[in-house]
């Protein structure tokens, strides 16, 4: 359930950051394996701030092939 949790509000904020809708940041989310991400990395996740969190994934997208979320 925290787990859950913390994928919700990184996709709210990860939305409101990059100013697209939160059912899009959703589809990105989910095209690239970021909630499965999130899971894999919950006990370093867990200890860390929203916004670090959210600086990791950026990383993860871009070592994907994805310079930012909105190109996705």
């Amino acid at each position: 359930m925290q787990i859950t949790y913390m994928q919700t509000r990184l996709v709210r904020l990860a939305a409101e950051q990059e100013r697209i809708p939160i059912p899009e940041m959703v589809k990105v989310f989910d095209r690239f394996g970021v909630f499965r991400y999130i899971k894999d990395m919950w006990e370093l996740f867990h200890i860390e701030g929203d916004l670090a969190v959210l600086d990791d994934i950026r990383r993860y997208l871009a070592a994907k092939g994805v310079p930012n979320v909105q190109s996705a």
